[in-house]
């Protein structure tokens, strides 16, 4: 009898603090738009319904909760994809995931202040982020090809260049509408033509 009560016991705090901690991440990754690095961990903390206490066990230190934030985001993006592939034709999945993409660059230079501020700097956080997003969009470029929706001569890198390339017009504030306009033409420039 003893060693039932444990267990029911064991999955609930397992899953609040499932919760707690993705809550947290989500009202840091808003609060460090909104403030940057500066951005008060007790008030990242009352906004997702926790204790600080809470909020140090699962994060012990600001650099810890900003790379989380960072990781997240980066984890969802190359999620999608499959996600995508799904419920979408292949092309349309590709262009969903490359609009999503341009969100993301849009988030990381509002949470660059914060990324920055990262002791050593986050030389090492986009190195390893930067699998995840190739490998997303190399998956989608493959599933396009093998669907016959894509040319076979396009690389998966170079729809990024593309994309990265629009992002670093970031001074300008019609740059998102421009990346979005480029996804439209990179994937009408990615199809097959079919003679009729």
């Amino acid at each position: 009898m003893p060693a039932k009560n444990p267990q029911p016991i064991e999955r609930k705090p397992r899953a609040d603090a499932q919760r707690n901690r993705a809550r947290i991440l989500e009202m840091a990754k808003q609060e460090f738009r909104r403030s940057g690095a500066s951005a008060s961990l007790e008030e990242i903390a009352r906004l997702a319904g926790v204790g600080p206490g809470t909020l140090y066990r699962h994060f012990p230190n600001r650099d810890a909760l900003i790379e989380a934030v960072y990781k997240a985001e980066v984890g969802d993006l190359a999620s999608a994809s499959d996600r995508y592939m799904a419920s979408l034709s292949a092309l349309e999945a590709l262009r969903a995931w490359m609009l999503l993409f341009i969100d993301h660059v849009a988030a990381k230079q509002i949470i660059a202040p914060a990324l920055n501020s990262i002791a050593g700097g986050p030389a090492k956080l986009f190195e390893g982020s930067r699998g995840q997003v190739l490998g997303a969009i190399e998956t989608l470029v493959r599933h396009a090809v093998a669907r016959g929706e894509m040319r076979k001569d396009i690389e998966s890198s170079d729809l990024l260049r593309a994309l990265i390339g629009v992002a670093h017009m970031a001074a300008d504030p019609d740059w998102q509408e421009s990346a979005r306009r480029l996804v439209d033409v990179l994937i009408a420039g990615s199809r097959i033509a079919h003679e009729g």
